[in-house]
């Protein structure tokens, strides 16, 4: 069973108490060591993504860990489940109060050889995904004239830029853009929206996907990176819970990087280039 981030420490734990999260892309990496965090300091946890399989082992640890939980499948690039999603929270739970957008889809590509198919699936998940269930959270914040926290995760290329990553670098981008852009909105409407940028995490899913599940490959990563090791889901579950939680209640608009000072260097699939070199 994933242990409790961090953040179920160094928040109180009724700091969530009778509070809602939805945490996209919840039922693996660093998507459930969110949902543990947020249930840990008294949230009830909605995780959503599209294999229902997953999602129901997750929910059993969740509920194992005594966390009230359930799970919705969900593709963020449809409109309708997207609202199904809401729905079902807020049948199930009767609120929503936090929304982590954490669903993404990534791979390694030279941008030549990227089909527009895979540009777009992407950039449909990542981007369009994290529009989609913002707006139907904030939809009902609005109509029920209620408070309400955003949450989007992203990554340092956003800003960066970084090879072989073209399609989930734009589509970060955007993300980042829509956190400033939708803060500065909604701000007013006592929305806050946030986001946080992790540097390499090794995951059961990322880490295949981009090439540094291999022990040899991080150990040259770590020696890239100024903190000289690698982060922790934990610990990006820790600063996605703060920006999430009555502590933050000021912070709007800003980005967490959560790299330790990695994007100094020359950004993380940079990073793998020296890697590759140095481990051949």
């Amino acid at each position: 069973m994933t242990a409790p981030a961090p953040a179920a420490r160094m928040l109180p734990r009724d700091t969530f108490q009778e509070q809602v999260a939805v945490v996209t892309g919840g039922g693996t990496g660093i998507g459930k060591v969110i949902a543990h965090a947020l249930g840990a300091a008294g949230a009830k946890v909605v995780i959503g993504s599209r294999k229902k399989d997953v999602l129901d082992k997750a929910v059993a640890e969740l509920e194992a860990a005594g966390i009230a939980a359930r799970a919705i499948a969900v593709d963020v690039r449809d409109p309708a489940q997207v609202d199904a999603l809401l729905q079902g929270t807020l049948d199930a739970f009767g609120r929503l109060d936090v929304l982590i957008n954490n669903a993404a889809g990534n791979f390694v590509c030279q941008a030549e050889e990227l089909s527009p198919n895979g540009f777009r699936s992407v950039v449909d998940i990542v981007l369009n995904g994290t529009f989609l269930c913002s707006r139907a959270a904030a939809r009902h914040w609005f109509a029920q004239s209620l408070p309400g926290c955003i949450v989007n995760v992203i990554a340092t290329y956003a800003w960066t830029g970084s090879p072989g990553v073209v399609h989930s670098a734009a589509a970060k981008a955007g993300v980042w853009n829509m956190t400033m852009t939708l803060a500065a909105e909604w701000g007013a409407r006592n929305v806050r929206v946030n986001s946080v940028a992790p540097g390499i995490v090794v995951t059961e899913g990322a880490s295949t996907h981009l090439g540094y599940d291999d022990p040899t490959v991080q150990k040259a990563i770590t020696s890239l990176i100024p903190s000289r090791r690698l982060a922790t889901a934990e610990e990006v579950a820790g600063a996605v819970a703060y920006l999430a939680s009555p502590f933050a209640s000021y912070v709007n608009g800003s980005c967490f990087t959560i790299d330790g000072g990695a994007w100094l260097n020359r950004g993380l699939t940079g990073m793998m280039e020296d890697v590759a070199l140095r481990v051949k």
